[in-house]
């Protein structure tokens, strides 16, 4: 099994090989070029940012600055938005579905470390994909960790770490991030013009 294999399944690994390291330092170099850019230089932004992604539907944009482990293990549908500081360690798979919103300051990280300390100073890590499904809203300051999936329509309260999976249609907020409630009426109807 390769490394980038190993990168997707929870295995331990070590990510200096296999071309790897020519690959994180290809999505670091487009994010600084997107990040250096001025706020008028729309259309270079758009230039970029397809080539800093594995694929990214229509419509989407984000606001610099955004860093990236890879930018390239990230797979994002259409109409995302993403405010400042958005991180990205997507050493496993990230994939972000349509109509995602991103506020600022939110992480997802695919990597984690042991926490035996003998195995940890080896250098090894492990990685597990991330999912956050269609229309899911991340509040400010969201940390995604290892393995989760962020179900449809779901929103994330603000300051929360999401450290297991949160099922579709549902507010859930905390540390440990926690189901509050599903969405409601209530909710439909409090902007209802």
């Amino acid at each position: 099994m390769s490394v980038r294999e190993r990168m997707n399944t929870g295995r331990l690994y070590t990510d200096h090989c296999e071309g790897l390291p020519e690959e994180r330092r290809t999505g670091k170099e487009l994010a600084y070029d997107y990040n250096m850019t001025r706020p008028s230089e729309e259309a270079r932004r758009r230039d970029i940012l397809p080539r800093l992604f594995g694929s990214l539907g229509k419509d989407c944009w984000i606001e610099p600055p955004v860093r990236v482990a890879y930018g390239s293990h990230t797979h994002i549908g259409n109409h995302f938005y993403a405010n400042f500081n958005f991180t990205l360690v997507d050493d496993a798979t990230v994939t972000i579905g349509d109509n995602v919103m991103v506020a600022p300051n939110v992480t997802i990280s695919t990597a984690g470390h042991p926490i035996d300390p003998a195995i940890r100073i080896t250098g090894q890590q492990f990685s597990l994909p991330v999912i956050i499904e269609d229309n899911v809203w991340l509040g400010t300051g969201v940390i995604i960790n290892p393995g989760v999936t962020i179900g449809r329509n779901s929103v994330i309260g603000a300051g929360s770490v999401v450290t297991k999976s949160i099922p579709a249609d549902v507010v859930a907020v905390g540390v440990p991030c926690r189901v509050l409630r599903a969405i409601n009426e209530e909710d439909r109807a409090a902007f209802a013009q």
